[in-house]
């Protein structure tokens, strides 16, 4: 591709992605941040936040200034012994990977790591800058929000990089992994809880999963659920409809039809065979 054909692809690109600020109230309480396509920047405005952390309980107090960065996929839970201000800006995936093109980053590069309590001035500055034009009704133009939405990305890409993805899973991270999915086979297991498990992000788990034991993480999760399922019909103990949500099946009919794509029978001919 020539400089001027990646030049219009760019402007093409960027005309279509900006970032979005918001000033979040919220009273005492619990917090989420639940898991989302883009990457959100939070910067404290209002008085210190006393804080826990969840599960671990931890303790720590927020103070203005202070910037956690919740990279795309994220989800995180706290809560807050005091009402809070904050300063939220939405950073379009599309736009932190331009960005990394723009660095000359492969797109495999293009993620974040996530940040608790930071001290960053010049990402304190732009975010300000980005709030600063949203309040006065964009004087401006989009112009200079997707300029200074490409200088956000560029930092943060710059500072908070996630580290390179490993070549494979650690005999200790597959263990962690799936010890974990035989511990909760009777929920609806989280990619990104699993990923936290083995401690890389939920993208580079996806593909070193697979490439450790030749199938994806559905599909693993279905074969246990499937080898619980048989073990229990076997053993006689319990009726088909529990048997289903002991191993994690949705009812009794999705049961049966992995059962079926998995081993080749249906729960009936395996109890059959028990009396038999």
């Amino acid at each position: 591709m020539s400089g001027s054909e990646s030049a219009r692809r760019s402007t093409a690109d960027l005309t279509r992605v900006f970032p979005e600020v918001e000033v979040q109230h919220a009273a005492a309480g619990a917090r989420r941040h639940a898991a989302q396509a883009d990457h959100v920047v939070s910067l404290l405005t209002g008085a210190p936040v006393r804080i826990s952390c969840l599960p671990s309980g931890a303790r720590c107090t927020r103070t203005r200034g202070q910037i956690d960065v919740f990279p795309a996929g994220t989800s995180e839970q706290w809560f807050e012994d005091d009402a809070s201000e904050v300063l939220a800006v939405t950073l379009p995936s599309a736009l932190v990977r331009l960005a990394a093109e723009e660095m000359g980053l492969p797109a495999q590069r293009a993620e974040l790591s996530a940040r608790c309590q930071v001290r960053d001035p010049q990402l304190e500055h732009l975010a300000w800058a980005l709030a600063t034009e949203q309040r006065e009704g964009s004087p401006n133009g989009l112009i200079y929000r997707q300029s200074v939405g490409m200088a956000l990305a560029v930092h943060l890409l710059s500072r908070y990089r996630a580290p390179s993805a490993p070549s494979s899973l650690s005999r200790a991270e597959l263990t962690r992994v799936t010890e974990y999915i035989e511990a909760h086979l009777n929920e609806d297991v989280s990619l990104l809880r699993l990923a936290r498990v083995a401690g890389v992000s939920a993208s580079h788990l996806r593909v070193l999963f697979k490439r450790a034991l030749g199938c994806s993480m559905h599909q693993y999760v279905i074969q246990r659920r499937v080898e619980r399922a048989k073990r229990l019909l076997l053993s006689g103990q319990l009726p088909a409809s529990q048997i289903a949500l002991e191993a994690g099946f949705s009812h009794q009919s999705h049961m049966a039809r992995c059962m079926r794509r998995v081993l080749g029978v249906v729960p009936t001919a395996l109890t059959a065979r028990r009396r038999g």
